[in-house]
């Protein structure tokens, strides 16, 4: 069974796939596995995690700007930011774009955690994507991830047709931040349009599965899973389609994609974990407009997250955190952008975190051909959250104890 799909998509689009069943396992053993581990189901008003990933490798020196430092307009000379900076304190401001970001932090709900990465980064997008979502060392090959690992740990692994996913995601395909040993009922989104496929070919497919009588076996637990998700498909498509937000959302997909996630939270769904995710980071040319308008979306939208939750007063379970797989390359290069780098700041929002500057801003006092060394291990910030926000044991979790960076 370990070749069967990770996304309803690989079944509703896909040749040969057997549904979006959005599931981390499948066979009818990871249920008994499940049942054995006696963990506890995800309650109501308990506190939620959404992560937003900024996928491609974003520029923190051109996000959290040192504008103070003759050195960063040396090694920038083109790309460097000069006006209507948004200051943080005398030596740093952020870029002109993240006004809502701006407004959060002096308001004390965004946390800044400068210079994030890990020993011995590596450049590959696909390796340190893996390396981030799995919260593993840089030489260690992880399939789990780190939020997989928190649901093995901390939440019930035996999904039933009236019970709420423990963890979405709003993409085509399911993170592998996700991925868990136990079985866990994950559902997957897009961010926009309706969940009609009627006129899809392949959902004759599905329905008959559905509808099949006298299946024995795998296929009996399989028709249950596909039953499971068609409820929570229906469930949350009625909730999207009945949710008045009480902030303006712009029209993109990540401003989207949060609007989604305000309503699910909104209706009370039992549901601890939330992913969106943000591409375009990887600016190798032409990057001044390409990341001012990056960043003008992402500031947008997570402001109307914000707004929206505390207009519906959620905004006390619900912490929001982006990530990168790297920075990038503190020289710029030849043709207008940056090349793949190492550390960069990180986001955390909320009415519970502590807000400010944490983290030890970036040494540039180094050549054009070297890259920043980072000062806080991400892992500590996954320490964090898990500890203090999820109330799980971080060590069972990552592997071993990482100290906290005091954002909660």
């Amino acid at each position: 069974m370990k070749d069967l799909p990770l996304t309803r998509r690989e079944f509703i689009r896909g040749t040969g796939g057997l549904g979006f069943l959005a599931f981390s396992g499948f066979a009818p053993s990871f249920l008994a596995q499940s049942a054995l581990a006696q963990t506890p189901a995800p309650e109501r008003d308990r506190s939620i995690l959404v992560i937003i990933q900024l996928a491609g490798g974003n520029d923190g020196l051109n996000t959290v700007v040192p504008h103070t430092d003759d050195r960063y307009y040396n090694l920038r000379p083109g790309i460097g930011l000069q006006k209507n900076l948004l200051n943080i304190n005398d030596d740093l401001a952020l870029h002109p774009a993240c006004q809502e970001l701006h407004h959060l932090y002096n308001e004390g709900n965004l946390s800044i955690i400068q210079n994030v990465g890990y020993p011995n980064p590596n450049r590959s997008h696909f390796r340190s994507t893996e390396i981030w979502e799995t919260g593993s060392d840089s030489d260690t090959f992880q399939r789990e991830g780190w939020l997989g690992r928190f649901l093995d740990n901390a939440c019930s692994g035996s999904p039933t047709a009236d019970s709420d996913p423990a963890a979405v995601h709003v993409s085509d395909m399911i993170p592998q931040s996700y991925l868990s040993d136990q079985s866990h009922s994950l559902f997957g989104m897009n961010a926009y349009g309706k969940f009609d496929r009627s006129d899809d070919p392949a959902d004759l497919a599905y329905e008959k599965l559905l509808q099949a009588d006298h299946i024995e076996g795998n296929a009996t637990y399989l028709q249950q899973t596909m039953m499971n998700t068609l409820v929570t498909e229906r469930r949350v498509e009625r909730i999207i389609a009945k949710y008045k937000a009480q902030a303006n959302y712009p029209n993109t997909k990540l401003a989207q994609s949060l609007k989604r996630v305000a309503a699910l939270v909104h209706a009370n769904m039992e549901t601890r974990v939330y992913y969106v995710s943000q591409s375009g980071y990887d600016t190798h040319a032409n990057q001044l407009n390409n990341h001012q308008r990056l960043l003008s979306e992402l500031s947008a939208a997570m402001g109307a997250f914000q707004n929206d939750l505390n207009a519906h007063r959620k905004d006390d379970q619900v912490i929001t955190m982006t990530f990168s797989e790297f920075g990038r390359r503190p020289a710029e290069n030849g043709s207008g952008g940056t090349d793949h780098g190492t550390a960069a700041p990180l986001f955390v929002m909320g009415s519970k975190v502590k807000g400010g500057l944490l983290g030890s801003a970036p040494d540039l006092g180094i050549s054009e051909k070297e890259d920043l060394e980072y000062a806080t291990d991400f892992r500590g910030i996954y320490s964090s959250v898990i500890d203090k926000w999820l109330e799980a044991d971080s060590s069972q979790i990552l592997g071993e104890k990482f100290d906290h960076v005091p954002f909660i």
